[in-house]
């Protein structure tokens, strides 16, 4: 009698329904592939160059980051934050310090509404300046990669000069700020926005009615406006299928009601209408960034909450009270105790949205804590953009939807 074999689990990717029949090619891109933007890999099924399926496949970057999250401090966690979008640091530090912040009832002194802003910009720019970069490095543009890398340096020394660090800058704290603005640091961001818009206008005469990018963007990767919806798509991925949805319009946190500007949108739907947005997204960061400069001045001088329960008291205060002095050493060893609850608050990153979710049942850690990070999103919809297109089409779709695999996988 013939031996059973036993049942195995297949890879997802061998199960999948590809057609045999028009005997078309199986090509793998990634997972070490340069244009990946990280650990993805596209199984892409070719009917010669044109895609017929496409299954993103992640996973190969995973770091357990949430579950991480659920056995450390609250403010142990903050520094791991940095990773889940390295390109935009601060932007995740604050989501996660804003998120705790509502869980525990704590409001933000102004100043410190006013830097956090400064640097959510800053680090705007600086994401939305790398995006270019290596957008443009994938089509073939170097030119462009050497530009916009030399505005970048000038972000990364103003984030070195405030918080001592250039690529994960754990630059926020629960309650407000570490520190307050060097000497001459404003000084030096308006010298830097003097010379930004000038920069962009280079990039843009370099590329915008440039044959070759156009054609290589133009009609390339769309994505309609209720495709984007359906996928989940936010950020410049639905401002670019002509939705007009930007959490710091539509829900305002921090001081983005007080500040006037425009969110852009394009309803062209393709990979050269998202690239506009782009460079239309910096100069409204310049403008924004122009309006907190002399916002700054008009506050007064605390950067951290007062809230003794859950955040230490001001360095000066433990050298001369012991109350304070014992608080601070039980929150650096025990942690915090958010009371009982769950709270989920969404900021606008330079990705999209991203929202942290915390359940709290009163541990110094989260009982759970979910990242909804843009990049997953976008990365699903792979399967519908690109269908139709062509290969060398995909690199295209892929950078000109901005996904990092550090937020993908978690």
């Amino acid at each position: 009698m013939m031996q059973q074999q036993p049942n195995r689990l297949k890879p997802f990717f061998e199960n999948i329904n590809f057609d045999k029949e028009n005997n078309n090619m199986i090509l793998n891109v990634g997972p070490q592939h340069p244009s990946a933007h990280g650990q993805l890999r596209l199984i892409l099924e070719l009917n010669g160059e044109k895609i017929v399926k496409a299954t993103p496949d992640i996973g190969y970057m995973h770091r357990g980051i949430e579950k991480m999250a659920e056995n450390m401090m609250y403010n142990e966690f903050l520094p791991t934050t940095d990773r889940i979008d390295y390109i935009a640091a601060t932007s995740n530090n604050y989501g996660f310090a804003l998120a705790v912040e509502k869980l525990i009832g704590v409001e933000v002194p102004r100043r410190a509404k006013v830097i956090r802003m400064l640097l959510l910009e800053l680090n705007r720019i600086g994401s939305h300046i790398f995006w270019l970069a290596t957008h443009a490095l994938d089509i073939g543009a170097m030119t462009v990669f050497l530009y916009a890398f030399r505005e970048r340096e000038y972000v990364m020394d103003l984030m070195e000069q405030y918080c001592g660090a250039r690529f994960t800058h754990s630059a926020i704290r629960i309650g407000g700020v570490p520190l307050d603005l060097p000497n001459d640091w404003l000084k030096n961001l308006e010298e830097f926005l003097d010379k930004l818009p000038q920069a962009v206008e280079t990039y843009e005469g370099l590329l915008d009615q440039n044959r070759i990018w156009k054609m290589r963007l133009e009609n390339v990767g769309i994505l309609t406006p209720e495709s984007a919806q359906s996928w989940g798509a936010s950020g410049i991925m639905l401002r670019g299928s002509g939705i007009s949805w930007d959490i710091r319009k539509e829900e305002p946190y921090e001081l983005y009601d007080e500040v006037e500007f425009d969110v852009p949108v394009s309803d062209s739907c393709d990979c050269y209408g998202r690239y506009k947005l782009y460079m239309e997204e910096i100069k409204q960061s310049i403008r924004i960034l122009r309006q907190l400069i002399p916002m700054y001045d008009k506050t007064s001088p605390e950067i951290m909450a007062n809230s003794p329960k859950y955040i230490s008291a001001p360095k000066e205060q433990m050298m001369t009270q012991n109350y304070s002095l014992m608080q601070h050493f039980a929150l650096v060893t025990q942690g915090m105790r958010p009371p009982n609850g769950e709270v989920y608050v969404v900021t606008e990153s330079p990705k999209g949205e991203l929202g942290y979710y915390i359940n709290s049942q009163g541990d110094p850690y989260p009982y759970r804590l979910k990242i909804r990070a843009p990049s997953f999103w976008h990365c699903s919809a792979y399967q519908e953009i690109m269908v139709g297109c062509y290969l060398p089409d995909a690199i295209a779709v892929i950078a000109s939807s901005n996904v990092l695999l550090g937020e993908t996988d978690r």
